[in-house]
């Protein structure tokens, strides 16, 4: 543990504090007035660019050559803009984190805060190399759980969208055939009918109050911390997608915090790194009462076990990585271990949950079908009988 303190020193000393210069600056640039590009970049455009600066680094190109190669070789386009940017600033003397940090849109905290380590520790290179290999492997997971998820949300759309049809167009035209013969109609059929009456006279409420109870919600989302915190609560609470959840959160967690250890940020400041660039508030107040205690001292692996949002074999492994002074690398092993558990769950969730949809969607069908036969087979009876 020692060892992996006194490495990090020298960077928590470096020109100023981390947590004073941690923040991304979106100022202007140090040369006065000129407009910064502020849009998005995409996130495998950013890690494609850390790889091939990193190799120019590690090759011993200066910076700026480097950017400035990088710059020549991209695109007309909003990157190219920054990397002009970029290339400007760093030539005038402003530190490359710094630069960065003028992008946050593109560039966040933890990829500033990594660079300026780097930086600071005269390993610029072996850093960027290392984040170009967080930010992949990061990819990699995200990549793996939405592919996942596209068979079932179009199976779930296509269902929505078949029963819908059938209900507004199909129903209707069934319904007209029935008063035309007269005689009562089964409760099944009488409550498909009054379904599909209500949604064709109050079709604005059935399109319309989704989407305003969606816009409530992100609207909520974004600006209530209470009504955030208790989603985000009740999300790992459910069964099995909650146990898929809070693994992965173990796993960003780990990586983005070992990741940052091995970097040689300061513990007090990668813990604040990992809490503001988490999306789960029960994570981030979990790792803010970390934060807390290992302020005042203590080790990390006490405060994660009370914390209630970590197992604990991640309490176990991390207290082991402390005792050895290998923190980072225990860290990086339980993100590795946790990817896997959540990669084998996922598609476990979707072996079940992929036929449980398709049943369901039958079961809507079936009920559509009976509903409207039923009286159909009860008039061809009569017209056979007369």
């Amino acid at each position: 543990m020692a060892k992996k303190i006194q490495r990090a020193a020298p960077v928590a000393a470096a020109k100023t504090d981390f947590r004073e210069r941690g923040a991304p600056q979106s100022s202007g640039a140090s040369g006065g007035e000129r407009k910064r590009y502020r849009g998005r970049v995409a996130s495998q455009t950013i890690t494609d660019f850390t790889t091939q600066l990193a190799t120019l680094t590690d090759a011993g190109i200066p910076i700026v050559k480097a950017l400035t190669i990088l710059e020549g070789q991209t695109r007309p386009g909003p990157f190219k803009t920054i990397l002009g940017d970029l290339v400007e600033d760093v030539s005038a003397g402003t530190p490359l984190s710094e630069s960065l940090g003028k992008h946050e849109r593109s560039f966040d905290r933890l990829y500033c805060s990594m660079v300026r380590a780097g930086e600071a520790g005269g390993v610029l290179g072996r850093i960027l190399t290392r984040l170009a290999a967080f930010r992949e492997k990061s990819a990699g997971v995200r990549a793996k759980v939405t592919q996942a998820l596209i068979y079932p949300a179009v199976v779930s759309l296509v269902a929505i969208g078949v029963v819908t049809t059938m209900i507004i167009v199909v129903v209707p035209k069934f319904e007209e055939i029935f008063r035309e013969f007269g005689g009562e109609l089964p409760k099944v059929t009488q409550v498909l009918l009054d379904t599909s009456r209500f949604a064709a006279d109050y079709w604005y409420l059935v399109l319309g109050l989704p989407i305003v109870v969606a816009l409530v919600h992100l609207m909520l989302m974004r600006r209530s911390y209470g009504y955030r915190f208790a989603v985000h609560k009740l999300m790992l609470r459910v069964p099995w997608v909650g146990v898929v959840l809070s693994k992965s959160l173990i796993s960003a967690f780990a990586r983005t915090f070992g990741t940052l250890i091995e970097a040689g940020v300061p513990h007090l400041d990668a813990l604040s790194i990992v809490r503001d660039s988490t999306g789960n508030e029960v994570l981030a107040k979990g790792v803010d009462e970390i934060r807390t205690t290992v302020r005042e001292g203590e080790g990390i692996a006490r405060p994660m076990g009370e914390s209630g949002v970590f197992d604990d074999l991640v309490v176990n492994m991390v207290d082991v990585g402390e005792a050895t002074g290998e923190l980072d690398k225990m860290l990086i092993k339980v993100a590795d271990a946790y990817d896997v558990q959540v990669d084998r769950r996922t598609q476990a969730m979707l072996t079940i949950l992929e036929p449980m949809l398709i049943i369901i969607m039958a079961a809507i069908v079936g009920f559509i079908v009976v509903a409207l036969f039923m009286p159909l087979l009860d008039i061809m009876s009569k017209l056979g009988e007369a």
